[in-house]
């Protein structure tokens, strides 16, 4: 087992990293009260949530909540089916909510104990790969909205992550892709190394190979901890983690969250951003086919699907979180292994490669 820490102060937790850690009695440890809510989804439950109310041990109060599975039910309407469980049951501000899932679950939990009664605690145990090398680590809490991808939300902190790396053996194919974007992100936007550790190994990944992927997970999360732990709520590098989501939640969005899964979107949004910095001079286009054929590697789309206009993107990425003062800002890159947050482009560029990109 690796245990890396986010150090946060006062907020700073462990992630826990090794195989068939679910079934031991690492959460146990974090729960100060006798109550915890599990909420989970009903493709996870089944496999894997038996096993955690097993390590919970000696909770005087365990309760479950299964909510339906897919980005289309990270609502706010979903989140009340949360807080109607706490409430049912009597939970107090010393309860524990404990997330079994993959990002959806795990945002909306955490958006329901920042919320009830003005914040209470939680546990992350992420099951996809996209979880847990991204979207449990950092406390950035979010529901959707018909408008804009995680657009009502709040930054709280678990008090743990826990990941098992065994259950991605029953992770879907595209799934596996999906949480792949994010680690690529990680060596495109701050560690050359780790991206040509991964042309290296991205086969045997793909393969699920145990050792490659503890290995990917832990880079990607090591990554992770030290950005937020220099940012954590958003005012300056962090936003570098959200290289090509500007494009990826456009496509989310103009999709209903339906048909193209987070980590999709993120890899076509990556691939879109990467010409656009060629574009203006910043990458060779010799970097967007390095990058390009990684992402495909990796099982990816590399273009936004078919329909979707330049218009569309332009009214869509208008309310990206982070526009300030009217002025779109786009995390672009001066290399591979460096990333930059700047409004400082072309808006002409940007309209060009939108037009090109829907064309394709």
């Amino acid at each position: 087992m690796h245990t890396l820490d986010v150090a946060l102060g006062a907020r700073s937790y462990p992630i826990y990293i090794g195989q068939g850690l679910l079934g031991q009695d690492l959460l146990r440890r974090h729960v100060r009260a006798s109550q915890a809510l599990i909420v989970t989804n009903d493709t996870i439950a089944p496999l894997y949530l038996d096993r955690l109310k097993a390590s919970l041990g000696d909770l005087a109060l365990v309760d479950t909540l299964i909510l339906p599975d897919g980005e289309q039910y990270k609502t706010l309407a979903t989140l009340e089916k949360i807080f109607d469980a706490l409430l049912a049951n009597r939970h107090s501000r010393t309860t524990t909510l404990i997330a079994l899932g993959g990002g959806v679950i795990g945002d909306m939990v955490g958006f329901a104990a920042a919320s009830y009664q003005r914040g209470v605690d939680f546990l992350q145990v992420p099951t996809t790969l996209l979880a847990q090398v991204d979207s449990s680590v950092g406390g950035k809490t979010a529901v959707n909205h018909p408008r804009g991808k995680n657009m009502i939300g709040a930054f709280h902190q678990p008090r743990a992550v826990l990941i098992d790396t065994t259950v991605l053996d029953t992770l879907p194919p595209r799934e596996l892709s999906a949480g792949l974007a994010e680690v690529i992100k990680y060596g495109l936007i701050r560690d050359t190394d780790f991206y040509r550790w991964l042309e290296v190994n991205m086969a045997g990944l793909m393969r699920r190979e145990p050792a490659l992927l503890a290995e990917a997970i832990l880079q990607s999360c090591r990554n992770k901890a030290e950005v937020v732990a220099e940012d954590e709520t958003e005012q300056g590098n962090r936003a570098l983690l959200n290289l090509g989501h500007t494009f990826g939640h456009a496509i989310e969005t103009a999709t209903g969250y339906r048909d193209w899964l987070h980590g999709e979107a993120v890899g076509a949004g990556t691939m879109m951003a990467a010409q656009l910095s060629a574009d203006l001079g910043w990458i060779s286009q010799a970097d967007v086919t390095r990058i390009g054929d990684l992402t495909r590697a990796a099982g990816l789309p590399v273009a936004p699907p078919p329909g979707m206009t330049a218009a569309q993107f332009r009214s869509l990425m208008a309310l990206d979180k982070k526009v300030m003062d009217g002025r779109l800002r786009l995390v672009l890159l001066k290399a591979i292994g460096e990333a930059v947050v700047t409004d400082q482009f072309d808006m002409q560029v940007l309209t060009g490669l939108l037009e090109k990109m829907c064309q394709h």
